[in-house]
């Protein structure tokens, strides 16, 4: 991955318009609509890492891609959830993370493709991610779970229903800049604003009310900051202060710590959105952490 100076990021992304499905309710909702006209590609590109081996499955239809070292015995696995906002699909950078984990943790990645809006919602997807990692438990033994953005939230949610349902406790949590709140009523929020180039709030609340289903928003399966995080095991959490979802991400150490749940907060001034999957020096940074906390749980 060639790496650029954190500083240009900000101005590509305004020079794209990176922010447009966001800004506006309107083009959110026509964006859906594309979507569901033309879904993207998924699949993961020929050239992923020389390191690791790639299949897939469909289970209950859904496709699932495994990610494996192409040498020695990989210990224990991760279920990673790709962002997009619910909508977009997973892209290079996500498969480019979770190839850089298998072959650098020595573990085993496990990649689903679930429905997007307008097709998937909260409750159904994560109930499909419980089943997955109770497999990958009995398939690999020691299973963590990760995602960025939108997988984040749903990782979350996950966790608290394995631990819910199941009297599960994963090893490790990881959250990328994860949306926590999909009522986007953080007050703190409309400060932060301004200065981030990617994410808004007219168009995160339209994909909220498709994501949430017949569910309130305040369902920890659709907005896990409501959840009980008491039981929870450790969480690794990375923010950039330029992120309009910065402000629970804060919210999330206050309440881990007022539960007594283990969180280590990565917070970056000035970073975007998602910067751990960026092809900067801090993003190369964080990377290098999430494949030292998943080694580690893999080896407790």
């Amino acid at each position: 991955m060639v790496t650029v100076p954190s500083s240009i990021v900000a101005p590509a992304l305004r020079l794209i318009r990176a922010n447009r499905t966001f800004v506006s309710a309107d083009e959110a909702r026509r964006h859906v609509r594309r979507r569901e006209l033309r879904p993207t590609r998924y699949g993961p590109p020929r050239q992923l890492h020389p390191d690791v081996r790639v299949d897939i499955e469909h289970r209950d239809g859904w496709p699932v891609y495994t990610i494996r070292p192409r040498n020695g015995s990989p210990t224990g696995s991760l279920v990673y959830v790709h962002g997009g906002g619910w909508v977009n699909q997973i892209v290079l950078q996500h498969w480019q993370l979770a190839a850089q984990i298998a072959a650098e943790a020595n573990t085993t990645v496990t990649v689903p493709i679930y429905p997007l809006v307008p097709f998937g919602t909260a409750a159904e997807v994560a109930s499909y991610l419980v089943d997955l990692v109770r497999h990958n438990i009995a398939s690999y033994g020691s299973t963590s779970i990760g995602g960025d953005s939108a997988g984040g939230q749903i990782s979350l949610s996950v966790a608290l229903a394995l631990r819910d349902e199941h009297g599960i406790t994963l090893p490790r949590t990881v959250l990328i800049s994860p949306a926590l709140d999909l009522t986007w009523d953080n007050p703190m929020i409309p400060v932060v604003q301004p200065t981030d180039p990617w994410l808004a709030t007219p168009g995160g609340k339209v994909f909220a009310e498709y994501w949430r289903g017949d569910r309130d928003l305040r369902d920890p399966v659709v907005s896990p900051l409501f959840g009980d995080l008491a039981g929870l095991g450790p969480i690794t959490l990375f923010s950039g202060t330029r992120d309009v979802l910065n402000p629970d991400a804060r919210l999330l150490v206050d309440k881990a710590a007022a539960s007594g749940v283990g969180l280590d907060f990565h917070e970056r001034p000035g970073q975007l959105h998602v910067y751990p999957l960026l092809p900067t020096m801090v993003g190369r940074e964080a990377r290098a952490i999430i494949v030292s906390r998943i080694r580690s749980a893999q080896a407790d």
